[in-house]
């Protein structure tokens, strides 16, 4: 009884029609001549693979959210870049009074002045860490650890020299406030402070996220065990072709599901479960748009069965008495009972006496 009331909830609605039409001859229409038969063609009984999916709601984004906090001198902000923009390592995020604050990676905010006779600290490993990264040690003088060094120095003055500085003011020193350390290249949603606006010591500047593409969806909590961390899903945008995704994280905190209330007497309707957020990284085909905050359906494999027999949905038709069976293109009718249902593909397993694959079953004519 279980499977019948799951086969049924899962055939589409054509399907149903198709299966009422043979039974029964449909009803007339002022347009058709009711002593036709439903039109129809026939397809295939294959052998194959059957994945059955649940699709679940999503969002398209980035992942990370970023608040840059000015911690320069206070001035007025003469340099934005434009929202969407890409900032790497190097990059310069804003300006204040002409001067720019360049990003770096790393996880320790910079908090103070990098010059000569500073104290050890992980900020300069960080530092020293970027100046690698960016060339700006060709001789390889820099050994990566907390102390300063004439090496760093060196290394800082080349890098000023490649912003087209003058040689007097190649000091090899960094203020507070002209680096800023981030955990990763960023893209720039929007500023705190217009252009032209007074920018304050430790006020936000701009907001940002990373430049990683992911998918975020909210799973209601009795779904939770089909997913995992590196699991691959399948992420469809709209109007596009499905791409593969790759569970990142699982939250471990379910949100409680939202209640509503009635039309009349103000009773509360069913939530539903709560859910935790999971985050799925993908990548999309190279050249297509910057999408964000786009729509998109996420498929959760829930289940795969190799070699077996595989009909079209549409060729299931309801049997007189309870069950399904399949119409042959000879005429016969033949039991079946129906497995595994991949609706992306339009495709059910199904076992059944007399059944081979390369015989043809009756489907609705397209």
């Amino acid at each position: 009884m279980k499977l019948v009331r799951k086969v049924a909830a899962l055939l589409s609605v054509s399907a149903a029609a198709v299966a009422v039409g043979y039974a029964v001859t449909a009803r007339p229409k002022t347009t058709e001549d009711s002593s036709l038969p439903p039109a129809t063609s026939t397809a295939d009984v294959t052998r194959g693979t059957v994945t059955q999916t649940v699709q679940i709601s999503g969002t398209l984004g980035y992942d990370g959210a970023y608040q840059v906090i000015h911690h320069g001198q206070p001035g007025t902000l003469t340099g934005t870049p434009a929202p969407g923009t890409t900032i790497g390592r190097g990059g310069v995020l804003y300006a204040v009074a002409n001067v720019p604050a360049r990003l770096l990676l790393g996880g320790v905010p910079a908090y103070r002045d990098f010059a000569d006779g500073m104290a050890d600290g992980p900020d300069i490993r960080e530092l020293e860490r970027n100046l690698v990264a960016l060339g700006l040690d060709p001789s390889r003088q820099i050994t990566v650890d907390d102390h300063f060094t004439a090496a760093t120095k060196a290394a800082i003055r080349r890098w000023q020299a490649s912003w087209g500085w003058p040689a007097d003011r190649r000091t090899g020193r960094l203020g507070q406030g002209e680096v800023v350390f981030l955990p990763a290249a960023v893209r720039v949603t929007g500023f705190q402070t217009a252009l032209g606006g007074t920018v304050a010591p430790d006020s936000p500047v701009l907001t940002a996220t990373s430049t990683n593409k992911v998918v975020t969806a909210a799973v209601g909590t009795d779904r939770q065990a089909l997913l995992h961390v590196d699991d691959a899903v399948s992420v469809t945008l709209p109007g596009a072709d499905a791409v593969t995704g790759k569970v990142m994280k699982i939250g471990r905190v379910a949100a409680a599901p939202g209640a509503g209330a009635g039309p009349d007497d103000g009773a509360v309707s069913n939530p539903g479960p709560a859910t935790v957020m999971v985050t799925i990284a993908v990548t999309l085909p190279v050249g297509g748009p910057d999408l964000d905050q786009t729509p998109v359906q996420v498929g959760i494999t829930t289940a795969t069965h190799p070699d077996v027999l595989l009909v079209p949905i549409s060729a299931l038709l309801a049997r007189p008495g309870g069950g399904y069976q399949v119409r042959l293109s000879d005429g016969a009718y033949l039991q079946v009972e129906p497995g595994l249902f991949d609706e992306t593909a339009g495709l059910v397993e199904v076992t059944g006496a007399g059944l081979i694959a390369g015989r043809r079953v009756e489907v609705p004519a397209s």
